[in-house]
């Protein structure tokens, strides 16, 4: 389908936050163009200018024309739609991210190891998402490329590089980067956000939680205790 799971979203958000890639990132496998709408919301709205304009390069790649609307004409740069397999030894630009996005499940095992090999030599870093019990499946939407044709582990990402995985029960997500760098900033920066997160959640609570009479008088009585 061309789309993926929601339970994931705000994990692989995160990184890519984390990470804030300059200027250049390639979304292969776009699909409804769902993560090329949040990095230009996230990557570009969000960078302090209060302009509603795009300065970020983000391109696509979907080789199945039909997928391709509006949508993606406006909230990407360039859109490729040919084989990524092909594709990869043709592309002569390096970005700062890659996004495989529920792509390798759809690739046979060795062309997904050469294509992850060959990416993360031309570009600084790769964001993966696969699932680790792909539902068997063929083609969809009329399109041949959708048929599942792999599961992946986690060490088959280990040997082909330095990953920094991110916990979750669906999905292997992982971050791989072409340099051998410490992960302590992407770690410390995603700690941030998680405390934001919750900070917000807790004002939130006390807020809902006092605006109803009985918790109200318990709360300023714990305040007077405590």
């Amino acid at each position: 389908m061309p789309s993926s799971q929601h339970f994931q979203i705000s994990k692989i958000m995160d990184i890519i936050i984390a990470l804030k890639p300059s200027s250049v990132l390639l979304d292969v496998g776009a699909g409804f163009g769902k993560y090329g709408v949040l990095c230009r919301e996230y990557l570009d709205l969000w960078d302090g200018k209060q302009q509603y304009t795009f300065g970020s390069r983000i391109d696509a790649v979907e080789v199945f024309s039909k997928y391709i609307t509006p949508l993606h004409q406006f909230v990407y740069n360039n859109i490729y739609t040919e084989n990524i397999l092909a594709l990869v030894n043709k592309l002569d630009f390096g970005y700062d991210l890659v996004l495989l996005i529920d792509v390798l499940e759809h690739l046979k095992k060795e062309d997904g190891v050469m294509l992850v090999m060959k990416l993360l030599s031309k570009n600084n870093g790769l964001l993966i998402s696969t699932p680790k019990n792909p539902s068997p499946q063929k083609d969809a939407f009329g399109n041949i490329y959708e048929t599942h044709r792999s599961n992946w582990l986690k060490q088959d990402l280990l040997n082909i590089g330095d990953c920094y995985f991110i916990p979750d029960n669906i999905s292997i997500i992982v971050y791989l980067k072409k340099e051998q760098q410490s992960f302590d900033d992407l770690e410390k920066k995603l700690k941030l956000l998680k405390k934001g997160r919750t900070k917000s959640l807790i004002r939130n609570l006390k807020k809902r939680a006092t605006s109803v009479p009985f918790v109200l008088v318990i709360y300023n009585m714990k305040k007077k205790l405590f």
